[in-house]
C-alpha cells in the first residue's frame, strides 16, 4: 500500500484553484498562499499579477512562468527549490492545476522525490458544468479535449459510444460546431448534451439540447470558454440486438484500437450476453465475408 513519506528538509508543493470567471469565487486560502509562497509558478504571470491585485495581495516570492511550452524544462528547477525546503505554489489561468492544465508533470516529479503535495481547493469548470447540465451526475468521467484531427477524434468518440457515464469535455470555441457534429454522428443525433459557455462570467450561458441541435446552434460561431457535457449511453436491450448488431459493436471497438478478444469481452459485458454469443456472431460474419469475397473472384 502506497503512503506518503516526506523528508524533513523538503518543501511543500501547493496546487491552488483559481477563479474560472468571477474573481469573487477565489478561495480564501489562495490570498494567504500568494502572500507567503517562496516561489509562485504561474501559467500566465500577467494574469497572476492581475489576480493578486484584484485580491489585494502582494506576491513577495519569486514568480516564474510554468506553461505547456516550458513545463518539461522548468520542472527540475521547481523540484530543486522544493528539495531546498521552499514552498512552491502552482496556479493556472483558471480552475485546478493538472486538470487539462500544467501541473501533472510537477506533481509526478515531487511525489517521486517524497515531497509533500497539497492543494487549495477551488472552482472547477468540470464540476460546475456538470451540476448545471441537467444530466445525471451520479457517475461521470472527464475526457478533456478531443483530438484535433478528424480521424483521431472519430476513433476517440467510437471508444466512448457505449460509455454509460455522463461525459465532460473541454473544447475551443472555433472547434465547437465540428466537435458537436462528430459527437452527434458517433454517439447519436438524439443523445442529450449541454454546452456551458463563460461559466460564472457576465455572459454565462448554458444551452441544453440534443447533440444534433447543439451542432446546428453552434455553427454560426460561439465565443468564450467552453465546457460540453454529454449524457452517457442508454443501457442496451439484449432482446433488441441481433448478430449483426453485436458484430458492429465489436467492429467499432476494433476500429478504436482494441484487440478483438478484448472487444468481444467488452461488448458481451456491455449488452449482458455470453461472450460465446458475441464470439460466434463475429466468426459467422467473418466466414460470410470470406465466402462473399471468394464468390466475387
Amino acid at each position: 500500500m502506497e503512503h506518503e513519506q516526506h523528508t524533513s528538509q523538503s518543501g511543500v508543493l501547493v496546487l491552488a484553484g483559481t477563479p474560472i470567471g468571477d474573481v469573487g469565487d477565489a478561495p480564501a486560502r489562495l490570498a494567504a498562499e500568494l502572500g507567503t509562497a517562496d516561489v509562485v509558478a504561474a501559467e500566465d504571470t500577467r494574469r497572476l499579477r492581475r489576480l493578486a491585485g484584484a485580491l489585494g495581495v502582494e506576491v513577495p516570492g519569486r514568480v516564474v512562468s510554468y506553461f505547456e511550452g516550458n513545463e518539461a524544462a522548468r520542472t527540475p528547477d521547481l523540484v530543486r527549490a522544493l528539495r531546498e525546503g521552499k514552498r512552491v505554489l502552482l496556479v493556472t489561468d483558471a480552475g485546478m492545476p493538472s486538470v487539462s492544465d500544467p501541473g501533472y508533470r510537477l506533481v509526478e516529479a515531487a511525489v517521486a522525490e517524497d515531497i509533500r503535495v497539497t492543494a487549495v481547493p477551488g472552482p472547477s469548470a468540470v464540476l460546475t458544468a456538470l451540476a448545471l447540465s441537467g444530466l445525471p451526475v451520479d457517475r461521470f468521467c472527464f475526457e478533456g479535449f478531443l483530438p484535433r484531427k478528424a480521424g483521431e477524434r472519430s476513433r476517440r468518440l467510437a471508444e466512448l459510444a457505449a460509455e454509460p457515464r455522463t461525459m465532460v469535455f473541454f473544447e475551443a470555441p472555433h472547434r465547437l460546431a465540428e466537435s458537436l457534429a462528430a459527437m452527434a454522428e458517433a454517439l447519436g443525433a438524439e443523445r442529450r448534451g449541454a454546452v456551458c459557455r463563460e461559466l460564472t462570467k457576465t455572459y454565462e450561458e448554458v444551452r441544453r439540447d440534443t447533440l444534433a441541435e447543439l451542432a446546428v446552434w453552434a455553427e454560426p460561431g460561439v465565443r468564450g470558454e467552453i465546457t460540453v457535457v454529454v449524457a452517457g449511453a442508454p443501457p442496451a436491450d439484449p432482446s433488441q440486438l441481433g448478430p449483426a448488431d453485436l458484430v458492429a459493436l465489436v467492429a467499432g471497438r476494433e476500429a478504436a484500437g482494441q484487440p478483438r478478444k478484448e472487444a468481444i469481452a467488452a461488448v458481451a459485458a456491455e449488452v449482458g450476453v455470453p461472450k460465446r454469443t458475441v464470439f460466434d456472431a463475429v466468426v459467422a460474419a467473418k466466414a460470410e465475408s470470406a465466402k462473399a469475397a471468394q464468390s466475387g473472384k
